[in-house]
């Protein structure tokens, strides 16, 4: 087991250095520490010292050396389209007064699937597909990590 104890951010390294890749799905990419098994068989013992949230393509540092890929893994996902950059506007500040983790696309929008929400989008003239996709949301306002709570008054 090697220990890895540093993030590097996607496209501060160099590809031809990785020696596996570790695929994990969005909860599981916001670890402090966990053992995790590359595709290679390189077991990695993360050891950050707190938590962060890694993104496809971020590359974990061993503490001797060596970089191990992050890659997201595909997950059942609702695509939403609006028929106007407006709506589409719209729909998100309301996906985000929820505090749902949403991934901004350049003409759609992805979040986890949810029925509820979905019939909220169709409520407010948003299309949706599912999809099968790598889960990639925009971090916290406050900070690059997952999204958070944060009280009201």
């Amino acid at each position: 087991m090697k220990r890895f104890t540093a993030v590097v951010p996607a496209g501060r390294f160099d590809p031809a250095v990785v020696s596996d890749r570790v695929v994990l799905d969005y909860d599981s990419r916001h670890r402090r520490r966990i053992v995790l098994y590359g595709e290679a068989g390189t077991v990695v013992l993360l050891d950050l010292s707190e938590a962060a949230h890694l993104r496809d393509g971020d590359a974990l540092q061993g503490e001797e050396g060596g970089l191990v890929l992050v890659a997201a893994a595909p997950e059942r996902l609702v695509e939403i389209r609006a028929g106007s950059q407006a709506e589409l506007i719209r729909i998100a500040w309301h996906l985000g007064n929820r505090h749902l983790p949403t991934q901004l696309l350049p003409d759609a929008l992805r979040i986890r699937t949810d029925h509820v929400i979905e019939e909220m989008v169709r409520g407010l003239g948003g299309s949706i597909a599912h999809v099968e996709a790598p889960f990639d949301p925009e971090g916290g306002a406050y900070g690059h990590s997952a999204v958070h709570g944060h009280a009201h008054g």
